[in-house]
Order: structure tokens, then sequence, then C-alpha cells
């Protein structure tokens, strides 16, 4: 072997020796980098990110029911019925009048007859049997008259001076006729809003009562999201604070942006239909979740429609800590306002003041 092989040789472990701890030099330069990036970026950023993927759309679901049941075949017969009564008995009282003056005109008459012949008896021109039959002339007119009096007055007291349109018995009819036209206009079900048709439970030829649910109705907008935050979570969330809710239907590729509009009042497990009782038995801690409501924007809503119940994953930024943690104003404006059920009562009233005009002679 020559001297220059024998010099090389020793050599080569140097030089692996050399680089492997280049190598890792510059790997642990790296990762102390890569840590102190993600440090930097953990204290500007993740520290005020708070992350669930315990949430699911929410939405209003409206029941549709039936405000009445049964069936309406006629609206006036009564109401017309109620006229003609009312209407004779206003008629009996001026019969009644009527009857009043003749009694007094045959009063006179016979007390006229009567003052003729006492005179007459006075003097014996005259028995004393027609006089005393004059006398009971006069006695019987009177009686007459008084019960003449006294029926127009019991008519009068159900007459009362008033119109016909505001007597009681025809205001009554009136009432239950009015009932029955809207509880006809009714029988038209009508959504105070609109939406999709969900669980529809009505079949054709189903009788239907007032408390029968026949389906539901969810309108595509102002839907929300309840995301069920750690109470690890909530120590640095704020009322307005924005927020980015990711659902599973769509995927990463549709964002949407929200914002915290309020923190429920208790958790999950406190509303339960069987809260728990850790004041019996053994107990052991599980942290809880408070619902956290997110509302989301409409326009991105109406681009990507959400369904009720999908699930998503929401993220807050808890930088901004300005906002409130429990709301202090209250609503000024209806999350939802509808006249969709408000029934105009012109028709029917004119309907009422027709049969009233037609049966009142």
């Amino acid at each position: 072997m020559s001297v220059n092989a024998e010099n090389t040789t020793p050599q080569q472990p140097v030089n692996k020796k050399g680089k492997r701890k280049s190598a890792l030099l510059i790997l642990t330069l790296l990762f102390i980098i890569i840590a102190v990036a993600y440090g930097i970026y953990w204290f500007l950023v993740l520290r005020h990110v708070e992350e669930t993927d315990d949430a699911y759309v929410a939405g209003n679901q409206v029941q549709i029911m039936a405000q009445v049941s049964g069936s309406v075949t006629k609206v006036w017969t009564e109401l017309a019925s109620s006229v003609r009564q009312t209407r004779q008995l206003m008629i009996n009282s001026k019969q009644l009048q009527a009857s009043i003056d003749v009694q007094k005109t045959a009063l006179a008459q016979a007390q006229s007859d009567l003052n003729r012949r006492v005179p007459l008896g006075t003097a014996n021109l005259i028995g004393r049997e027609e006089l005393q039959h004059a006398r009971d002339a006069v006695a019987s007119a009177q009686a007459q008259l008084d019960v003449a009096v006294q029926q127009y007055n019991a008519n009068q007291a159900m007459v009362l001076g008033t119109s016909l349109e505001n007597q009681p018995a025809v205001k009554q009819a009136a009432t239950e006729v009015r009932n029955a036209w809207l509880a006809l206009q009714r029988t038209k079900i009508v959504s105070p809003m609109t939406g999709y048709v969900s669980r529809r439970s009505v079949q054709p030829g189903a009788q239907i009562g007032t408390t029968t649910p026949l389906m539901a109705v969810v309108p595509a907008n102002n839907l929300w999201v309840d995301a069920n935050f750690k109470e690890t979570q909530l120590a640095h969330m704020r009322i307005g604070q924005t927020a980015t809710v990711v659902s599973d239907i769509y995927g990463d590729d549709v964002k949407y942006t929200g914002k915290v509009v309020g923190l429920d009042m208790g958790t999950g497990s406190a509303f339960s239909l069987l809260p728990a009782q850790n004041a019996t038995g053994n107990w052991i801690k599980v942290v809880q979740r408070l619902p956290v409501r997110i509302e989301l924007d409409e326009k991105q809503l109406a681009d990507h429609p959400l369904r009720i119940g999908l699930s998503t994953l929401v993220t807050v930024d808890t930088a901004n800590r300005d906002g409130q943690i429990l709301a202090s104003q209250v609503r000024s404006s209806p999350a939802y306002e509808s006249n969709a059920r408000e029934i105009s009562l012109d028709p029917v009233n004119k309907l009422i003041d027709d049969i009233v005009k037609a049966n009142a002679g």
C-alpha cells in the first residue's frame, strides 16, 4: 500500500461527522425558527381564537295549525230572523200606541156619557141601573186604557227607543254572523311567513282540529348557528365579536362570516329534560358547554342555503373585547312580523248591513 493511500483513508470519517453536525445544526435552527414563528403567530392570532365543531344550524320552525274545526253552511238565517222579530217589536209599539189613543177616546166618551146622566139621575129622570151602567162603562174604559198603556210600556222596554241595527237581539245575531264568517275565512290556512314546507303530516280527507299540527314552514333566511363552546373557552367571548363558520355540506370552499349575538343563560345540561343532580352519589366533574348564537350573513345564506341541523365548524375571534357578555338592549323590532292572518271585516259588515236592510221592511 502506498503512502498516499495510508494518508487519505482516516480523513473520511472526519468529513462525515462534520456534515452530520452541520445538518443537525441546520435542522435545529430550522425547528427553533418554526417554534419562534409559531409562538409569535400564537401570541398575535391563535390565542385570540376559540374554535368548536359542536355547532349546528338553527332556525325558526313555524307550526301550521287550523284555527277552526268543522264546517259552516249558513251565516245569515239567524240574523234575518232576529231583524224581522225586532222589527215586529218596533211595529207593535206603534200599534200599541194607537190602541192607547183608541182607549183614551173610549174613556172620554164613557166619561161624557156619565156626566150627562148624573144630572138626569139626580132628577130621577133615568133609572139608577142606567146610571150605574154609565159608571161601569167609565171604569171599564179606564181599565182598558191602563192595560194598553202597560202593554206599550212592556214593548218599549224591549225596544228601548234605539234603532233597528242597535237592538240587542240584532247585534247578537250580527256577532254570530261575523264569527261564522270569520270561521269560514279561516278554513283557508295561510302560513304567516314565506318558507319551505317540512314535516307535513296532513293528508287529503283527514279530519283536523284546532290543535292538530299540519306541517312546519321553515324560512330559508334568518338562520343562525348554535355553537356549544366549552366553559373554558368563554372567558374572553363577547357579543359583537366576528366569527367564521364552515359547514360540512359545502366544506372549506364556503366560509360564512358571522358575529356573536348572544350567550345563553344556562348550559345544555341545566336546561335538559332531566338535569344532573351533582349533590347525590359520586361526582365526576365534566366540562360543560354553553350555547352561543352566531348570526350569519343573509347574502351568503342566499348564495349558499343551509338547512336546520347541519353540522358546522365555528371559529370566533376574541381579540376585540369591547362588547358585553350579556345583552342589555331590548330588541326594538320583532324578529318576524306577518299580517297573513289579519282578515278585513269590511265584507262581512257589508253583508250584515244588507241583511238588516233587506229584512227591515
